[in-house]
């Protein structure tokens, strides 16, 4: 490999690759000593005036990752200098970049890692094939044919491998497709964390570097959006070195190789990552003395703005009047005819990705706040509340979880335009809606936990659950306003980051040489502030934005995408909650008990939180696993297996309307106990299955036939409940006194008799009779387990039953059921002919209730 190297980059093409890195690190340093200044101005005359936002309705956290990682776990990776698999544990901590250690234990020591991959700029693929036509469009010179073999063979087939197109390439492998999702869910979030862009919190610096970037790419004849502005200010200028070094390098490196193909290309992506390395160590530390220059000068810039506002603001519109006077009408008509007929086209394709994506971050939301509601009427002690809001607070990082609201986006497809309005690539928009989808979700479980913190004091049982609704509802709310305005102004910016560039390129050739002349308005003293090349832009950009606010008003009007008017401004209905802490909740050391010990305001002996939780392999020997445990959050199902699993019999279902729960109506099995309790409130079944009944038998249909009638106190689970003809189990019968002495539960019961065996008693009677042997009668081919008779009097016969007049119930004691069946019949005729307010006399009375209480009641 370093013969490779030191062959093809000798001393002369390393002396060039500086002397060209130089050249466009001191072009771009004119740019940016030019555009920190109005930057500065910007942001002093944004302080001294005033501007009003947006008034957000969900809260926000500064450092939401404190004492969290993302994922970590075991796999396979290719090694280059050895060209051999060997296992790898991977870290991925709260900066999102991937730490490789020898193994776990390597990494819980404390050692130095084997390296670290920042993803800024990469592509995380799982496929060979996509990767080798990535690596084919990048050496054209050497173009594989469609069959030919990579360079290296993946030992199974589950491959994860990041593509850059300057940088080293990364290969690794796991041994399911299940790890696979994971692990490129996870490389994903780090990509898109990576490539988010420069920090908005330096108000002089950001805009500064962005707008000298994009005069620089301009000047060269480069408009449009800019795929590769990834990474920090370093890597995005190492791409821009890059953008032209790496085409003039593969034409002068790339003929010289020998070899296979496979061999070719893959020394000419060693060869590549060495000069990138090269390049970016040099931006690196030009672009450090660059900005340390200009902070210096910050001071003195800073009060010669405020000394003299008001003048350079007067010149300033004085001088945008001549210019507009000049190419207003040219922009005018270049909007009339090339950009208002596209702008509804391009917001469409906009609008309905991101849409659905916002839709399903609310969707995951509500589930997941749904599960927290559910779990607190189950069990609402705040040691479990505490639990689940501790699993919810990382929701939004959770790779695993967002993923669906991530492939959302990914459908956007803006191919038309890409020709038209020079689009590089889609990948910058749908990178930039994805972190704001994930900014949403955790701006509004943040909003969650503060209301619930907020109120749990004081609050227990119902009065928590009800709470935790209320939160919920008042959570969604703000996240529908929040997520119609931060979608509203993503459509803006994108509409602008779209037309503005092709409204430049086709402007420029005509309007660019009348702009110097205008310089001569500019004071000399105010010239660092002033530039007309700024105004220029600001006046194009002033002309299609009543044009794009339009359009985007028109769309929400239609409420298409769930969009609010601009109308419907809500006042903060919370002005307390805003006064709230805006750190992260640690629901485990707040509310939980568990504290670490603190020396020096930090805590020790305690190890991050892992916000993905871990595969676990079933029957895979240990050297063979992936993603092995760790101390972590767990409990986080990422896929519909891991869902807890509730108790039927226990818990209520809960309204999804309402998410209150639905108090079930009388019937089978419930309503057997219930008139079980009625005739004998004294007597308590103990039921083992809800879908059986007490002796292990399945209930039947309404309008089978009735077998037996027998008493029941507690029964031993039998062997097999779902056997017919076989032996039964032995019981044992606990001696209590049963008496029935409720004449309208007699009366009741009785009618419940009469009814099911209307049709043919004898054969009911003849088909109802246990033999000797204790053998269950054939039961009924329409008897159903999720159908049952109500009347409560469908078990089967129990054995060892004797009838003994007003005496406990014993297991030596046997019951004569043919007898017993013939005389309830009887009494039910003889009931039939008596008139309902007529009284029977103490004798017949006393028979019938000692014939139902020895051989009908349960």
């Amino acid at each position: 490999m370093g013969d490779v190297i030191s062959t093809n980059l000798d001393e002369g093409k390393r002396e060039m690759i500086t002397a060209r890195t130089s050249a466009v690190m001191a072009e771009f340093g004119r740019f940016y000593e030019q555009q920190y200044a109005v930057a500065l101005f910007n942001s002093v005359r944004y302080e001294i005036e005033g501007g009003g936002n947006t008034q957000t309705q969900l809260l926000h956290r500064k450092d939401p990752l404190k004492n969290k990682s993302i994922f970590s776990g075991s796999l396979f990776q290719y090694l280059e200098e050895s060209k051999k698999w060997r296992s790898r544990f991977l870290y991925v901590g709260d900066s999102y970049n991937i730490s490789l250690f020898e193994s776990k234990a390597a990494h819980d020591r404390g050692l130095h890692s084997k390296g670290v991959i920042n993803c800024a700029g990469y592509r995380a693929l799982t496929s060979m094939e996509e990767y080798l036509g990535l690596l084919n469009n990048s050496l054209s010179d050497t173009k594989a044919k469609a069959a030919s073999a990579p360079f290296l063979k993946c030992p199974t087939q589950f491959p994860i491998i990041l593509w850059h197109p300057y940088a080293r390439h990364h290969y690794f492998c796991v041994m399911t497709e299940k790890e696979q999702k994971k692990w490129h869910a996870v490389f994903q979030d780090c990509v898109r964390h990576s490539n988010n862009g420069l920090s908005e919190e330096c108000k002089v610096a950001t805009p500064a570097f962005t707008d000298a970037l994009r005069l620089y790419r301009q000047a060269k004849g480069h408009y449009g959006t800019w795929d590769m502005m990834c990474g920090n200010q370093a890597q995005i200028l190492a791409n821009l070195v890059m953008e032209s070094l790496h085409p003039e390098l593969k034409n002068l490196i790339v003929p010289r190789l020998k070899g296979k193909l496979q061999q070719r290309q893959r020394d000419w992506m060693l060869i590549s990552d060495a000069v990138y390395r090269q390049v970016l160590s040099q931006t690196k530390t030009q672009h450090e003395a660059l900005a340390q220059v200009c902070e210096v000068e910050c001071p003195r810039l800073d009060s010669a703005l405020r000394t003299d506002m008001d003048q350079i603001i007067t010149s300033k519109e004085h001088v945008s009047g001549k210019i507009r006077a000049l190419v207003l009408p040219r922009v005018e008509q270049l909007v009339r005819s090339k950009v208002q007929p596209y702008i509804h086209s391009i917001l469409e394709a906009l609008m309905e990705p991101t849409s659905r994506g916002f839709s399903e971050v609310r969707d995951i939301l509500f589930r997941e706040l749904v599960e927290v509601s559910k779990n607190t009427m189950n069990d609402s002690s705040k040691e479990k509340l505490v639990e689940h809001m501790d699993k919810i607070s990382m929701l939004a990082f959770h790779p695993v979880k967002m993923q669906s609201c991530y492939e959302k986006m990914e459908a956007l497809n803006l191919e038309g335009l890409q020709q038209r309005c020079d689009v590089s690539s889609p990948s910058v928009f749908i990178q930039r809606a994805q972190i704001l989808m994930r900014q949403q979700m955790d701006n509004a479980v943040h909003t969650f936990e503060q209301l619930v913190r907020q109120s749990l004091d004081g609050h227990s049982g119902e009065d928590l659950c009800k709470t935790i609704q209320r939160c919920q509802d008042r959570v969604l709310k703000k996240y529908d306003y929040d997520s119609s305005t931060v979608r509203k102004k993503f459509f803006r910016e994108a509409l602008l980051q779209i037309i503005i560039p092709y409204m430049l390129k086709q402007l420029s050739p005509s309007c660019s040489p009348d702009l110097p002349k205008f310089k001569e308005l500019i004071f000399e003293d105010f010239s660092r502030f002033i530039l007309v090349e700024n105004i220029f832009e600001e006046l194009v950009l002033q002309s299609v934005s009543k044009d794009i606010m339009m359009t985007v008003k028109e769309a929400a009007v239609q409420r298409r995408h769930n969009l609010y008017r601009d109308s419907m401004v809500l006042t903060s209905s919370d002005p307390n909650l805003h006064l709230l802490g805006e750190d992260t909740i640690d629901w485990a050391g707040q509310f939980g008990g568990v504290k670490g010990e603190k020396q020096g305001g930090e805590v020790t002996n305690r190890k991050r939180k892992q916000i993905v939780s871990m595969i676990q392999l079933d029957g895979m020997p240990l050297p063979y696993e992936s993603c092995l445990e760790v101390p972590g959050v767990d409990g986080i199902p990422e896929e519909n297996e891991g869902q807890i699993e509730q108790d039927v019999e226990t818990e209520k279902p809960v309204n999804p309307m309402q998410h209150v729960p639905i108090e079930k109506e009388p019937g089978s099995p419930d309503s057997i106990k219930e008139i079980r309790d009625l005739i004998n409130p004294v007597l308590e079944v103990v039921e083992k299955d809800s879908s059986q009944l007490t002796n292990g038998t399945l209930p039947l249909e309404e309008g089978d036939e009735v077998k037996h009638i027998t008493t029941i106190t507690e029964m031993v689970p039998r062997e097999s409940p779902n056997k017919v003809d076989g032996e039964l189990d032995s019981l044992q019968i606990e001696q209590e006194e049963e008496q029935c002495t409720s004449p309208s539960a007699i009366e009741s019961a009785i009618q419940q008799i009469e009814i099911a065996i209307q049709e043919d008693p004898s054969e009911h009677l003849s088909e109802g009779a246990i033999d000797s042997d204790g053998e269950f009668p054939q039961t009924s081919s329409n008897s159903s387990p999720l159908h049952h008779d109500d009347s409560g009097f469908q078990s089967p016969a129990n054995e060892n039953v004797e009838e003994v007049e007003a005496q406990p119930i014993t297991g030596d004691e046997v019951v004569d059921t043919e007898q017993v069946m013939l005389t309830l019949v009887e009494g039910v005729k003889s009931s039939i002919d008596l008139d309902a307010k007529a009284s029977c006399d103490a004798s017949e009375e006393k028979s019938e209730v000692e014939t139902t209480a020895d051989g009908c009641l349960l």
